[in-house]
């Protein structure tokens, strides 16, 4: 059995998004030849909203080795916030340990808090130890540099040049490379020469069904969200201007509904969930304020807190209809829209013309799949579908199974697996 030991800085029960590649994973490990240790950062050094219920899932025989961070308190005085850079230190201290003592094949980051990524290189030349990067979103990124200041991320003139400094010390020595994009990977690739023979696999995020199980066994704890009475459509995730572009067709049918049948279309709320990464009450609405130029506002329950992912699944089990909106940023694959398919719910998407989520819709047989910069009749279309929700005209949607399972967790972790094989063999 080989041995992995996976740099994830956010874990349960840390609600964060780039750490449910893992632990959706961990289940899985063992069946495909390895054996798994997880190292995170201390969940009170965390400034997340946490999830108890996400432990559940983790199997009870996986090592998970905890580091200290520095007070996010006093390190913000300083302009550092990032977890990554709070726990730099601590990892290098107690990785360094774990490597002195046991036998690892190989060292697995899989995380958005890249900085660490930086100790893959040292680990390596100090240990000998192959690792391999999976690339959740762009590290070293040129997008927001045309983008109004206000658009911009917080202290984002700092972090875009510490980014630029970091990505070529973990890339030059990386020995393989995962991403939910294959443009990540060319991107990659056309910066440094060094990778561009490594293996490399494009996997996205996947599904787990019995997360469905438990989320049903806790459904009484979760608040209600929705409004009892009327047709609801949800979406739960990140909001933002790069958004607007594939919300604006919704607004604007919603509106032509609202005109041609008020008496219908006056029971439909749309609700977007979660839209900020601000601390719970601090978001600022990004989706209300377009609502509010189609004159759809009333329609429209946009809130910014971020809720548990359990409390996540339920209320898409309880909606009437789901809606995914892609981003102006072509490479932008929504990971939730996996958990959206389990559903069975009628589903709306509506995305960038070169979305690489297009492919994955179409294998499985998604029928209200829109582009937003290419389609011509897209308002008739979107108006349609709204009518059907109003009307109860949706039945249960029929998912393409062997599309289910190939996005499974199970599936997607062999595919990890298939590339910890060819890192790891690359090294030999």
């Amino acid at each position: 059995m080989k041995r992995v030991l996976i740099i994830s800085p956010y874990f349960p029960p840390c609600n964060a998004a780039d750490m449910q590649r893992v632990r959706m994973s961990l289940p899985w490990f063992k069946e495909f030849g390895w054996e798994a240790e997880v190292v995170a950062v201390d969940p009170k050094y965390a400034d997340v909203a946490k999830d108890e219920l996400l432990a559940e899932s983790v199997p009870a025989d996986i090592k998970v080795h905890y580091v200290k961070a520095l007070n996010k308190k006093v390190t913000s005085k300083l302009g550092l916030g990032s977890i990554a850079l709070r726990s730099l230190y601590y990892y290098r201290k107690k990785v360094d340990q774990l490597l002195r003592q046991n036998k690892f094949d190989l060292i697995y980051f899989s995380t958005t808090q890249f900085p660490v990524c930086i100790l893959g290189a040292y680990w390596k030349k100090k240990f000998n130890i192959p690792y391999v990067i999976d690339m959740q979103d762009p590290w070293f990124s040129h997008y927001y540099q045309d983008k109004p200041k206000h658009q911009r991320p917080p202290k984002y003139w700092f972090s875009y040049r510490l980014n630029g400094y970091l990505e070529p010390i973990a890339m030059r020595k990386v020995d393989g490379l995962i991403s939910v994009s294959l443009d990540y990977i060319d991107e990659i690739r056309s910066r440094y020469a060094e990778t561009k023979d490594i293996p490399a696999s494009t996997i996205t995020f996947g599904a787990m069904a019995d997360d469905f199980r438990i989320a049903a066994d806790h459904e009484k704890g979760f608040s209600q969200l929705l409004t009892p009475g009327f047709k609801n459509i949800v979406y739960i995730g990140r909001g933002g201007s790069d958004m607007h572009g594939a919300i604006t067709p919704l607004f604007k049918a919603l509106k032509n509904g609202m005109v041609s049948d008020p008496g219908a279309f006056d029971k439909l709320k749309i609700y977007f969930v979660g839209t900020s990464y601000a601390p719970a009450g601090q978001g600022i609405p990004s989706i209300t304020p377009l609502a509010a130029q189609f004159g759809v506002e009333g329609n429209i329950v946009e809130v910014t807190d971020r809720i548990s992912y359990f409390h996540t699944l339920s209320v898409l089990n309880k909606a009437d209809a789901l809606f995914i909106p892609g981003s102006d940023d072509p490479r932008y694959t929504a990971s939730k829209m996996f958990p959206y398919l389990l559903t069975g719910k009628p589903m709306l998407a509506v995305l960038n013309s070169k979305s690489p989520a297009h492919a994955v819709l179409q294998e499985f047989d998604a029928k209200y799949v829109y582009k937003y910069d290419a389609d011509n009749t897209i308002i008739d279309d979107i108006t349609a579908f709204l009518l059907n929700v109003v009307t109860n005209a949706f039945t249960k949607q029929e998912y393409n199974t062997g599309a289910i399972k190939k996005y499974s967790a199970e599936t997607l972790t062999h595919e990890q697996c298939k590339l910890f094989n060819e890192a790891i063999k690359t090294q030999a």
